[in-house]
């Protein structure tokens, strides 16, 4: 998993960036699949620092 180290809205979604082997790589996630993951769109745009990122299995989590 990946910290995420920023968040931008798009307009189905919103997509992250982190950082991977010093290039900043992004992955986007609709509004139906944060609302699946329990994720608050807005807590993501607001505080992307506190969520990791699992490219593999396409899904964010919130940090301990």
């Amino acid at each position: 998993m990946h910290n995420v180290v920023s968040s931008r809205k798009m307009e189905n979604g919103i997509v992250v960036f982190w950082e991977d082997k010093g290039e900043k790589t992004y992955e986007s996630f609709n509004y139906s699949e944060l609302i699946d993951m329990k994720i608050n769109a807005l807590d993501l745009l607001e505080r992307p620092k506190s969520y990791k990122v699992d490219k593999e299995a396409h899904t964010l989590v919130v940090k301990k």
